[in-house]
């Protein structure tokens, strides 16, 4: 079951969108690269809960935020970072699945992205099977 809505989203705190960010930014740059389609999904996800929640230029910010950290500190340390954040069961399941819907963008969830969905699954405490629901869920 999917439970990422916008009341959820609208519902977060600041740092807990950073982290819900940083999680899709990892989950974009998985495969060494961000691509077109990458970038596309997570500014719909994002962008589109409410008009006033995040504004395009809040979201390149939060984006060059989240980068700097990711470099500075490496997926782990980051994914740690996230759920100490997101303490809230359904804002971690959130967080996964919209990692999901980012990798799923292009069309295709490589065998390295699905270890990348399972590695961020074991990292937010969302179970196994749980993540492989949402896999299913939104890439069919």
């Amino acid at each position: 079951m999917l439970v990422c809505t916008p009341e959820l989203l609208a519902r977060l705190r600041n740092d807990q969108v950073d982290a819900l960010i940083e999680v899709m930014l990892l989950a974009a740059t998985a495969d060494g690269e961000l691509s077109i389609e990458e970038v596309d999904q997570l500014q719909k996800c994002l962008l589109e809960v409410g008009e006033l929640w995040l504004t395009q230029i809040d979201l390149e910010r939060r984006l060059s935020n989240a980068h700097e950290r990711i470099i500075d500190a490496g997926r782990a340390a980051r994914l740690a970072a996230a759920k100490l954040v997101l303490s809230d069961r359904d804002a971690r399941r959130a967080a996964l699945e919209l990692a999901i819907r980012v990798m799923a963008a292009d069309g295709i969830i490589r065998t390295s992205e699905r270890e990348v969905i399972l590695e961020t699954a074991e990292a937010l405490d969302v179970d196994r099977e749980s993540a492989a629901n949402m896999v299913k869920a939104i890439a069919g």
